[in-house]
């Protein structure tokens, strides 16, 4: 099959935007694998990270990471 018998049109169109946010990781280190979980939180707590906005989800996981870190390293 050639590339011009290929059917995109269940596809919809990428915004040149869409390109302009994208990331190149080319020669940057690996991002680490993640894995989901249940957690249950303190109801003011969630409701508090998800008032900070899109990425909450990642900034929990940042101050995990940083609490993890300080505790190995004996602080």
């Amino acid at each position: 099959m050639g590339d011009e018998d290929i059917d995109f049109s269940d596809l919809p169109e990428v915004p040149p935007e869409a390109f302009a946010k994208a990331l190149v990781r080319k020669g940057l280190k690996s991002v680490p694998r993640k894995e989901q979980l249940t957690l249950r939180l303190d109801a003011e707590v969630l409701t508090w990270f998800k008032a900070q906005g899109k990425g909450y989800q990642t900034r929990i996981n940042s101050i995990l990471r940083a609490y993890k870190e300080a505790h190995e390293s004996g602080i």
